[in-house]
């Protein structure tokens, strides 16, 4: 096992253990509040502490980490983020309405505004957050992948399978069961499976602008924007989901399957857009 190969599996076990670690730590002294306790900053900190230990300490390096913008040359890759999630929300309301799978009366009944107000605090709630995720997967783990020549499909299964694996601790002890049932109509067990078979493929379309743009603020842009649009649609009742398995495979939220299916063919169109660049 040669350098990369090793920071990539402590970058793994760091980030799969460290919620399971701040829950341990949280039940030695039990907070009011599981979302406002030191288990759930560790938890949300650590995937990105493991990406600059190992840039600085594990000799990784800094080159590909991602912090600059490069809005220059790369403006039209935060053009593609800022549409990606619209265009494919509104296919997926579409498909869900006309299925029977969801209704739109959400939109009627409280107004274009209210949709734009409710949106706009999806986006400022998250992006505090997605500065820790965003420099974890596609500030270290995508990049580090992409240099040790992981062909793209296992970049994105590997980075996905993590990613929703760090999820785990999030949906079994630190979200509450309320907040939780306002977002989705899952189980916590049925959840983390879907989470790890849709978030590979999200992670494909992630990935590869991730690459392209050659800034992790892309990402974090595009998953901001991700958030906002879930939260809005189905917690803000806009869309109201049936509860069945079709609102499962066509709700326009990001653990949908036909959501994520859609953000997979994104992400190979991207992945070929990048490889004709070569």
């Amino acid at each position: 096992m040669d350098k990369l190969q090793r920071n990539i599996l402590i970058f793994a076990v760091i980030t799969i253990g460290c919620g399971f670690m701040g829950n341990a730590i949280n039940s030695l002294y039990q907070p009011q509040d599981s979302m406002q306790s030191l288990g759930v900053l560790i938890w949300l900190v650590s995937p990105l502490a493991a990406n600059l230990l190992l840039r600085s300490l594990g000799k990784d390096g800094w080159k590909d980490f991602g912090l600059a913008p490069n809005l220059k040359s790369g403006w039209r890759w935060y053009l593609i983020a800022l549409l990606i999630i619209p265009v494919i929300s509104l296919v997926m309301i579409l498909l869900s309405v006309l299925s029977g799978a969801a209704t739109a009366v959400g939109f009627s009944t409280q107004g274009i505004n209210t949709f734009i107000s409710v949106l706009g605090a999806g986006m400022a709630g998250n992006m505090v957050k997605n500065i820790f995720e965003e420099f974890a997967w596609r500030g270290y783990l995508t990049p580090r992948l992409d240099v040790l020549k992981a062909n793209p499909f296992v970049n994105s299964i590997v980075t996905g399978i993590i990613w929703a694996s760090w999820h785990i601790p999030y949906y079994l002890y630190f979200l509450s069961p309320a907040v939780l049932k306002q977002q989705t109509s899952l189980s916590v067990p049925v959840l983390i499976l879907i989470s790890i078979i849709v978030l590979p493929m999200q992670a494909f379309a992630y990935g590869e602008l991730r690459l392209l743009s050659k800034s992790v603020w892309s990402t974090w842009l595009l998953h901001n924007i991700a958030n906002a649009f879930s939260f809005a649609l189905v917690s803000g009742g806009f869309v109201m989901l049936s509860g069945n398995l079709s609102s499962i495979l066509l709700t326009p939220s990001s653990e949908g399957v036909g959501y994520s299916v859609l953000m997979g063919l994104i992400g190979w169109g991207l992945y070929k857009k990048r490889i004709r660049s070569y």
